[in-house]
C-alpha cells in the first residue's frame, strides 16, 4: 500500500489516508452562514476519496472575516447551518475539519469574486479592523491596535467558536496562525511593534497564539487539534522556520497534534519563487527541528510527488487545494495511479476503478 493511502490516527480519530483537502475560502456565505454551495463543494471531496476535508477559514467573530462573504461560527445559526454539511462529509467516509480564523488587519476586504480590491468601506458593509499594532497591510485601511481587553475577547471568541464547531459535528479543529492573519500578525516582528507582554521577544509575540491554543484545547479537550503556520514571511527580518519550530514545540506541549506548514501572506513585499513542492523544505525543517508531525502543502499536484514527500520523511500528510478544485475525485485518481487497493470507492463509480486499455 502506498504510504499516501495508509491511515493516520490523531487521538481517537482515524483518517483513512494522508491526502487531505486544504481550507479554501469560497466567499459565498450570507452573514457568516454557509450555503448550499458549501455543502456541494465540500461533500464532493469526500466522495472523491479525500481522507480529511477541511472547511474554509471560518471567522470566530464578525470583525474576523476576511470579507463580508466569509463563513463564521460566532452564532448558533451558523453552527446549525454547518451541521448538515458536516454530516454529508462524514457520511462519505472522510473526516470533517474546520479552520478557525481571525483575519486581523487583512479583514474587511473585498471578495475576489467582486472584482474589487482593498478594504470594503463602511458604506458597503465594511468595518474597522484590528491588529497587534496600528500598521496597515499594503492597500488596506489602517487597523486599530488591540488593547488587552480586545486580546482577551479574541481568545474567548476562538474558544466559543471551537465549542460550536464540535456541536456542529466537526471532528478536527485547526487554529489559523498563517497567511498574514491575526495570529501570524502577532508572531511576526514585521507586523508586531508592541512594547507590552505581547510584543518584542519570541515568547511575547507567541503569547496570543499559545493562549488561543490553550483556550481551544480547553473547549475541545478530546478533539484532534491542528495549527497552520506560515513558516516563512519570505521577507528580511520576518518570521522564519526556526521560530516556527520553537513555537511548534511549545504548542505541542499544550496539546496540538499536527502542524499544517504553509508560508507567506504577511507582507506585500514578500519574495516567493513558487514551484512544485516549494514549501516542502519548510515542513521538513519544522518536523525535524521540533520533532512534531506536519503536513506539507503547495503545488504538490501529482500522486507520485505526494508519495515521494511522505516516503522521504519530509511530512506525515499532504494537503492540497487547487488540485482538488481541478479534480474533486483526486483521491480516487491518485489511488488508481499509485496502485492503492482502497475500499472506499463509491459503488456508483466502481466501473471507473480500473482503467481499460484500448
Amino acid at each position: 500500500m502506498p504510504r499516501l493511502f495508509t491511515p493516520l490516527t490523531l487521538r481517537d480519530v482515524t483518517v483513512r489516508n494522508r491526502l487531505w483537502v486544504s481550507p479554501m475560502c469560497q466567499y459565498s456565505a450570507i452573514e457568516g452562514v454557509p450555503q448550499e454551495w458549501h455543502h456541494t463543494h465540500l461533500a464532493q471531496f469526500a466522495s472523491g476519496g479525500a481522507g480529511l476535508v477541511m472547511a474554509e477559514a471560518t471567522a470566530v467573530s464578525p470583525d474576523g472575516r476576511i470579507s463580508p462573504e466569509d463563513t463564521g461560527l460566532w452564532t448558533d445559526e451558523q453552527r446549525d447551518a454547518w451541521a448538515p454539511i458536516v454530516a454529508g462529509i462524514r457520511r462519505r467516509g472522510a473526516v470533517a475539519a474546520v479552520q478557525l480564523a481571525h483575519a486581523g488587519r487583512k479583514a474587511s476586504t473585498w471578495s475576489p469574486l467582486s472584482g474589487n480590491r482593498g478594504s470594503v468601506p463602511a458604506s458597503d458593509g465594511g468595518w474597522t479592523t484590528v491588529a497587534p499594532s496600528a500598521v496597515a497591510f499594503e492597500g488596506c485601511a489602517d487597523p486599530v491596535a488591540l488593547d488587552l481587553a480586545g486580546i482577551d475577547r479574541v481568545v474567548a471568541d476562538f474558544a466559543a467558536a471551537a465549542r460550536r464547531a464540535i456541536d456542529a459535528g466537526f471532528e478536527v479543529l485547526e487554529v489559523h496562525a498563517a497567511h498574514g492573519y491575526l495570529l501570524h500578525q502577532f508572531l511576526s516582528p514585521l507586523s508586531n511593534r508592541r512594547d507590552d507582554e505581547y510584543g518584542g521577544s519570541l515568547e511575547n509575540r507567541a503569547r496570543l497564539t499559545l493562549r488561543v491554543i490553550e483556550a481551544v484545547r480547553e473547549a475541545a479537550p478530546d478533539v484532534p487539534l491542528l495549527v497552520r503556520f506560515s513558516a516563512s514571511d519570505w521577507a528580511e527580518g520576518g518570521w522564519d522556520a526556526a521560530q516556527t519550530a520553537t513555537v511548534a514545540r511549545w504548542a505541542a506541549d499544550l496539546g496540538v497534534d499536527l502542524f499544517d506548514i504553509s508560508s507567506g501572506g504577511l507582507v506585500a513585499h514578500q519574495r516567493i519563487t513558487p514551484g512544485p513542492g516549494y514549501q516542502v523544505a519548510l515542513a521538513s525543517a519544522v518536523r525535524r527541528e521540533a520533532g512534531v508531525p506536519v503536513s506539507a502543502v503547495g503545488m504538490i499536484d501529482h500522486p507520485a510527488h505526494a508519495e515521494g514527500v511522505l516516503a522521504a520523511g519530509d511530512a506525515d500528510v499532504i494537503m492540497s487545494g487547487r488540485e482538488w478544485l481541478r479534480d474533486p475525485h483526486y483521491g480516487l485518481r491518485a489511488a488508481t495511479e499509485l496502485g492503492a487497493d482502497i475500499d472506499y470507492w463509491p459503488p456508483q463509480y466502481l466501473r471507473a476503478r480500473r482503467r481499460v486499455a484500448h
